[in-house]
C-alpha cells in the first residue's frame, strides 16, 4: 500500500495537472514495482509561496526581491 505525498506551490496548478501527477505516479509505481494503483495513495499538498523558503526567504518574497531588480 504505497503512499506518495507532493508538495507543490499553490500557484496555478490546474485540476487537469494534479489528475495528472496522480495517474501518472501510481502508474510509475505499477511499472517499476508492480503496486496495484488501487491500494496507492497519492496526496499532493498545495503550500502558499509565503510558507516556501529558498535561499533563506520565502517564494514569494524572493519572487518580488527579482521582479523589483529586473525593472
Amino acid at each position: 500500500m504505497p503512499y506518495v505525498n507532493i508538495k507543490v506551490t499553490d500557484t496555478g496548478v490546474t485540476k487537469e495537472q494534479k489528475a495528472a501527477l496522480i495517474a501518472g505516479v501510481s502508474k510509475l509505481l505499477k511499472d517499476v514495482l508492480d503496486k496495484d494503483p488501487a491500494v496507492t495513495f497519492v496526496v499532493i499538498d498545495e503550500v502558499n509561496l509565503d510558507n516556501w523558503g529558498v535561499g533563506g526567504e520565502s517564494v514569494r518574497e524572493r519572487d518580488r526581491r527579482k521582479a523589483l531588480e529586473n525593472h
